[in-house]
């Protein structure tokens, strides 16, 4: 019989916030399987590392970093096969992904590609939008309120038109986007009512209000911004 492949959110970045159900499977992992961009670290794999066990055997999908999405594409290819050949053996697979598996997480890239020839089983994960509201201060939603998350790699045309019409607004994979999304803000009039997070959860992490927010941001950043008066007062 082939094994289990485990889709495992590992959450934003701090290792307390792992879920029992991700632990339980990481420390009892026979195969573990995780990307990494561009031949560094893993993110993912730093969130657990003393959760895996020694002699573990481990899979690391290197996603280059590139607009192009061949190399992407081809990367989680080759990650697919290994993990097949895993699951093929008998082996159980569990696969770490940052945040949660089906929220703008890696796997589905994965979970496309073997989910139908093999069981497949996802294990959520706290999702950054979650951590970042928790960091700031900020909740997000209340009675019929509307939250819209947009990555920050829109055009600039669409982000404005999405901010507009929305309530309440999170604001993903900022990074290199920061002018460009800060710029929408400023000519909405709504930098006020904005905050700017960073590498939440982190020892590192960093709460500003998006006025006093840095020139550059990294990629685990985001943007939360609520209009009008406080909906949970």
């Amino acid at each position: 019989m082939s094994g289990t492949l485990y889709g495992v959110g590992v959450g934003p970045g701090a290792p307390d916030l792992v879920t029992l159900r991700a632990a339980r499977l990481i420390e009892a992992a026979a195969v573990v399987a995780y990307p990494s961009l561009a031949g560094a670290d893993s993110f993912a794999r730093s969130i657990v590392a003393e959760l895996i066990p020694d002699g573990a055997a481990e899979i690391v999908m290197d996603v280059p970093m590139t607009i192009a999405r061949a190399p992407a594409q081809a990367a989680y290819d080759q990650g697919a096969a290994d993990i097949a050949a895993a699951l093929d053996a008998g082996r159980d697979v569990v696969c770490l992904c940052e945040g949660d598996p089906f929220f703008y997480g890696s796997f589905m890239y994965l979970f496309a590609r073997l989910s139908d020839r093999y069981r497949v089983e996802i294990v959520p994960g706290v999702t950054s939008v979650t951590a970042c509201a928790g960091s700031a201060g900020r909740p997000l939603t209340a009675r019929n309120e509307r939250l819209t998350v947009l990555p920050g790699p829109l055009p600039e045309a669409e982000l404005r038109a999405r901010i507009d019409g929305a309530e309440s607004v999170a604001i993903m994979k900022v990074g290199r986007h920061l002018p460009k999304i800060r710029g929408v803000i400023a000519a909405l009039g709504l930098t006020g009512s904005a905050v700017y997070v960073q590498r939440a959860t982190l020892p590192d992490e960093v709460v500003l209000p998006l006025a006093d927010a840095p020139e550059t941001a990294p990629y685990f950043s985001m943007i939360l911004l609520t209009k009008g008066a406080d909906p949970w007062l």
